[in-house]
C-alpha cells in the first residue's frame, strides 16, 4: 500500500504582472519557493518536488521538475509533477534507470499536496490536515477557509490520469475538482494561515504585512508575562 504523500510546489511562472518570478521573491529574508517548500516539509510531505520553468530554483532536499510548457500556465506544471512520480515507478528496475530523473523519485507515493509559491501565507497545518485526512480515508482534500476551498489540494494517485487529462492552461487541478465534487473533502484551515495571493508589488506588500501582524500576534501570545 502508497502511504507516502509528496508535496509539489507549482513555482514555474514568470510573473509577468509582479514583473519577476515570484519564486526568486523574498519574504522576511526568505524566497517564496523557500518558504513553499518549508510549508510542505514540515506539513509531513515527502517527497518534494519544485516545478520549475521560467527561474532555476537551488534549494537542498527537493527534486526539480522542469515544466518546457510552462508558459500555457500551471495546469502543465502540475501534468509535469504527476507525470514524473508516474514514470518513476515505471523506470524503477529498467535497464539505466539509475541515469534517469525519474528513476531518483520514490515509487510508493500514494498521493500528493499540490502548493503554489505564491501564497506564503499557507500555514504547515493545512498540509498536515491534508495529509491526516488521506490516512483517514479520503482520496481528494482541499483547503477550505471558512468554508470556501482554495488550496493546498491533496490528490490520490488513483485521480492522476484523470486531472492530468484535465488540468489545462491557468485551471490546475480545479476542472477536476468541478467535475468530481463527490469525491472533494473539504477540510477547514482558516485558523491555520490564509491562502492569499501575491500577483503584484502591492500584493507582496500586504502579505508582508500581515505577516509581521501575525508574528507580533504569536511573540504576544508566547510572552509568559
Amino acid at each position: 500500500m502508497r502511504t507516502r504523500v509528496a508535496g509539489v510546489l507549482l513555482a514555474a511562472g514568470e510573473g509577468s504582472r509582479f514583473g519577476r518570478p515570484k519564486a526568486l521573491v523574498e519574504l522576511d529574508g526568505q524566497t517564496l519557493a523557500a518558504r513553499g517548500v518549508d510549508v510542505l516539509r514540515t506539513g509531513g510531505a515527502d517527497p518534494i518536488l519544485v516545478v520549475i520553468g521560467a527561474a532555476q530554483v537551488n534549494l537542498d532536499g527537493i527534486h526539480t521538475v522542469y515544466n518546457e510548457q510552462w508558459r500555457t500556465g500551471m495546469g502543465s506544471s502540475l501534468r509535469a509533477a504527476l507525470r514524473a512520480l508516474t514514470d518513476a515507478e515505471r523506470a524503477e528496475g529498467a535497464e539505466g534507470a539509475q541515469d534517469r530523473p525519474a528513476a531518483t523519485l520514490p515509487v510508493d507515493v500514494g498521493a500528493v499536496v499540490v502548493a503554489l509559491a505564491d501564497q506564503p501565507l499557507v500555514g504547515t497545518d493545512a498540509v498536515a490536515r491534508l495529509i491526516a485526512a488521506y490516512r483517514g480515508g479520503a482520496s481528494v482534500a482541499v483547503a477550505g477557509y471558512h468554508g470556501k476551498p482554495r488550496n493546498p489540494v491533496l490528490l490520490a494517485r488513483e485521480h492522476w490520469p484523470e486531472v492530468i487529462a484535465t488540468a489545462t492552461g491557468d485551471q490546475g487541478a480545479r476542472a477536476f475538482l468541478r467535475a468530481r465534487p463527490e469525491l472533494v473533502t473539504l477540510v477547514e484551515c482558516g485558523d491555520t494561515g490564509s491562502p492569499d495571493d501575491i500577483d503584484t508589488t502591492a500584493d507582496l506588500d500586504r502579505v508582508a504585512a500581515r505577516y509581521r501582524e501575525s508574528k507580533r500576534r504569536y511573540r504576544r501570545s508566547s510572552d509568559p508575562r
